[in-house]
């Protein structure tokens, strides 16, 4: 399926991901933090900050979702099931690894799985 060496270079891609993004998300609390101890001055200055908080927490729970998948990915490589696809469970293109670690579907499955969702 795929060689130890490509294990590892997608395992240290994994890492090097969760590490983005758990400095993301503390730089976001961290923002939010200060935005919560501002007091806003007049309603223009409650809804930028209202929106600002909006918008953080947002991204932040993209992010959180992300990081939980990348905790998967690592999972499935310690347990010796990485690159499976969890719908048709054939192995997912090394391609499709290399653009997104910690990708749970094959590229067809990905496709049928988002189409499900929009309905």
């Amino acid at each position: 399926m795929y060689s130890q060496e490509e294990i590892m270079e997608l395992k240290e891609e994994l890492l090097i991901l969760k590490e983005k993004l758990q400095s993301n998300i503390r730089k976001a609390n961290s923002e939010i933090d200060l935005m919560r101890n501002q007091t806003p001055t007049d309603e223009g200055d409650f809804a930028v900050l209202t929106n600002d908080s909006t918008l953080d927490f947002t991204l932040i729970e993209k992010q959180v979702k992300e990081l939980e998948e990348i905790e998967v990915a690592l999972d499935k490589i310690l347990n010796g099931n990485y690159g499976i696809c969890e719908m048709c469970e054939e192995p997912i293109g090394i391609e499709r690894l290399r653009v997104k670690p910690y990708a749970k579907f094959c590229i067809v499955c990905r496709e049928i799985n988002e189409k499900s969702l929009k309905k």
